[in-house]
């Protein structure tokens, strides 16, 4: 890492929706009854999310509990969507036909199971009291049912995609309808809080969810992978290959656990770059590597700054060692990448949000890029690298969230990452991006506390309350050590 660099040389359930992750996700058997018997999460609880699968199986995040499934019933059509009730205590399975299955406390209001309709539907939103829904259609057009009452459609509008789903505001007084590309409609006081509607997309947006209090959205893809809009945060996404794809997603209470992390907690390793080896030597990459143990193994994809003044790039060296280096990270290979908008011959390379956002996008695509062709596994967690104020970024915090904004789109909305992280040190990240926060995994650089992993895990704490960093789960910490190389530690 660059902080390293310079320190060393003058001293940042899914229900079955999805189904598919690296690690653990909180998956239940499915149950053919309905099933209200669980027990209520404890009385402090989070925002968390389910996913559902089209077969009806259900996937847990952020400690959400299981109320039930059609993971083993034959629907005569695919679940295409869910809803929880105002507790949390349950909830909603809508079939594209508009069949609904009650679990928990849920209780059923009608369907359009026995009407023949224009377009399937396609996602269902639930009043806040709980004493109705609604149900969309691909077309957008609204069925409304309970106390549910009816503020507007798209059904007589020519869509460039079809609707997927919906989300209600807290107060009942509106709803937002999402399409396939990210896109949104609103209608009433539906609330805003961003979308994916200009961002290529590898796969299609498939299912939303709200938080309480409309503080925040969760967008997921067919694969499950999600997106955190707003105050929404991230617990995790679908584990890889799922079985079929996501169709729906919910809020529910939960305790706030992350899913899938890349390693487990106290696990301890390093990570490289071109600079802890002899990379340019002849022949290069040939000797550097840490020779100790590790689970954690993070390489470098691309780093430094381009020279070339007119090529438009922030970040356009691959690292030369990173097949060997990748190589040498075995099973527990992580990727990150170094990120910034300003080149030490061309100085800044962007002067307004859209451009500083196309800076880090264009940088996201081509770190993927290199790392495809250095043969390396790309569905591992990435990790961008930001740091440098007052050498690697402009003056305006703003334009440099855009640039952070932007690599994260590539990576996790284009290239289809589950996981994109931050590594910044906490004392610098607000002095390059000012309050802007992230809802992804955080590795910390931290060499001011107890030169121990788990010393700085602890600290991070101490940041925490007075600064505003990343507000996805702390998996990683960088610290201080005798051994000269950039040790690692999973909290």
């Amino acid at each position: 890492m660059y902080l390293r660099r310079l320190r060393k040389h003058w001293n940042s359930a899914a229900a079955v929706l999805i189904v598919g992750l690296a690690l653990t996700a909180v998956a239940h058997t499915p149950s053919a009854t309905k099933a209200g018997a669980a027990n209520p999460p404890a009385a402090k609880t989070v925002p968390a999310y389910w996913l559902v699968a089209s077969d009806g199986g259900i996937f847990s995040f952020g400690g959400a509990q299981f109320y039930g499934s059609t993971g083993n019933i034959t629907l005569n059509k695919p679940i295409v969507g869910m809803a929880s009730t105002h507790n949390g205590l349950g909830y909603w399975l809508v079939a594209s036909d508009g069949g609904i299955f009650s679990y928990g406390d849920a209780q059923f209001y009608g369907s359009t199971g026995n009407i023949t309709l224009n377009q399937p539907i396609v996602g269902m939103a639930a009043t806040p009291d709980g004493n109705g829904y609604w149900l969309v259609a691909a077309d957008g057009g609204i069925f409304s049912f309970g106390d549910a009452q009816f503020y507007g459609s798209t059904g007589n509008i020519i869509l460039n995609k079809p609707i997927i789903g919906m989300v209600a505001a807290s107060n009942g007084g509106g709803y937002f309808l999402v399409a396939s590309d990210g896109g949104t409609f609103s209608f009433g006081a539906a609330p805003y809080d961003g979308s994916l509607g200009g961002v290529p997309l590898k796969n299609p947006i498939a299912a939303v969810a709200a938080t309480p209090g409309d503080t925040g959205y969760w967008f997921s893809d067919t694969v499950g992978s999600v997106t955190a809009f707003g105050q929404a945060s991230y617990y995790g996404s679908a584990p890889a290959p799922l079985n079929r794809p996501i169709v729906g997603m919910a809020e529910a209470p939960g305790t706030g656990a992350f899913v899938g992390a890349s390693y487990p907690s106290g696990s301890y390793g390093y990570d490289v770059s071109k600079y802890q080896m002899n990379w340019n030597a002849s022949p290069p990459c040939t000797s550097g590597l840490p020779a100790g143990d590790h689970d954690i193994s993070i390489v470098e994809v691309d780093g430094g700054v381009d020279p070339d003044p007119g090529s438009g790039n922030s970040v356009d060296y691959p690292n030369p060692c990173l097949a060997v280096e990748g190589s040498w990270a075995g099973g527990g290979l992580n990727l990150y990448t170094f990120l910034d908008n300003v080149g030490p011959a061309s100085g800044l390379l962007c002067s307004t949000a859209s451009d500083c956002y196309s800076i880090g996008y264009n940088a996201g695509i081509h770190a993927f890029n290199d790392a495809t062709t250095a043969g390396l596994n790309t569905g591992v967690t990435w990790w961008l690298d930001v740091e440098g104020a007052k050498s690697y970024w402009s003056t305006s915090t703003a334009d440099n969230a855009e640039t952070v904004m932007g690599a994260i789109a590539a990576l996790h909305n284009t290239e289809g990452v589950a996981d994109v992280g931050i590594y910044a040190s906490p004392a610098n990240w607000n002095g390059i991006v000012g309050d802007y926060q992230p809802s992804v995994p955080y590795w910390m650089a931290d060499y001011v506390s107890d030169p121990s992993g788990p010393g700085s895990c602890a600290d991070y704490a101490n940041w925490n309350a007075k600064e505003q960093l990343p507000s996805g789960p702390l998996e990683v910490v960088q610290y201080n050590s005798a051994d000269g190389e950039d040790d690692d530690y999973a909290c």
